[in-house]
């Protein structure tokens, strides 16, 4: 629904999955038409109190699997850390530019400045000038990336870890993941509500492209985790962006806490 005149806007994150933004059977090929397609939905609907976080797609995850971030990083074998952030890095300049080019204030911000892990698992992200970012009207966009890891020296952290996290240290009041399904599917039929009494019935098939971040049901453990904290979200085709933006249904799937 619309703010009330006079309240600040709610704070919301829009994910946009790699499957959208990019030919996820390449390496690293950007889908510049889907992109073009994204921002002008989005520039079209309210973009104040936006953040947006978007996976790697096609490029990252080649890079990590073929450097063997999952095992992290020594010294003297970190060639995989910057590899896989420079292609990171470009997919989100391509997404930065294509938002840009539609009006919105968008900027481009980078996990391995900001972040850090440990075996794996995020602990900790800079975001107090993403709130200075948010309050001058900026649309701060993030991406999937390697970080440094206290155990490990390097790992992977994904769109959907920083989805967590920043959920609850930006007070975020909705959550939408944009990808190339209408929802979260099982035997081809969308599911329209997502708990955790519910998971262990269904069944979710797993990506068939190289993804080093757990997939959907990596997607999906993610979410129930941050609607166990309060923060329910929506899974959907990436054509209801512009629906998710001005909180009308999506049509997709909802995963709510217990």
């Amino acid at each position: 629904m619309p703010d009330s005149p006079g309240t600040p806007p709610e704070r919301v994150i829009l994910k946009l999955g790699g499957s959208v933004i990019t030919d996820k059977s390449a390496d690293c090929a950007i889908n510049r038409a889907g992109l073009e397609t994204l921002a002008t939905a989005i520039a079209g609907a309210r973009h104040d109190g936006i953040v947006i976080i978007h996976g790697a797609g096609s490029c990252g995850h080649p890079e990590a699997k073929r450097y063997h971030l999952d095992k992290g990083a020594s010294a003297g074998k970190t060639e995989g850390v910057y590899m896989t952030h420079r292609a990171v890095s470009g997919l989100n300049e391509a997404v930065v530019v294509a938002l840009r080019s539609k009006g919105v204030a968008a900027i481009g911000v980078h996990p391995l400045h900001a972040a850090a892990a440990d075996n794996g698992r995020l602990i900790g992200f800079e975001h107090r000038h993403l709130e200075t970012m948010l309050a001058l009207g900026m649309v701060p966009v993030i991406h999937g990336d390697v970080v440094m890891d206290l155990s490990r020296g390097a790992c992977i952290v994904s769109g959907d870890q920083l989805v967590r996290y920043l959920a609850a240290a930006l007070q975020i009041s909705r959550v939408g993941l944009a990808t190339d399904v209408p929802g979260v599917l099982d035997g081809g039929h969308v599911v329209p509500e997502i708990t955790r009494q519910t998971m262990p019935t269904l069944h979710i098939g797993d990506s068939k492209h190289t993804d080093v971040t757990g997939g959907m049901r990596g997607k999906i453990d993610e979410l129930l985790a941050l609607a166990d904290a309060g923060t329910e979200s929506e899974i959907f085709h990436v054509s209801r962006v512009r629906d998710f933006l001005a909180g009308a249904a999506t049509g997709g799937t909802r995963v709510r806490g217990k």
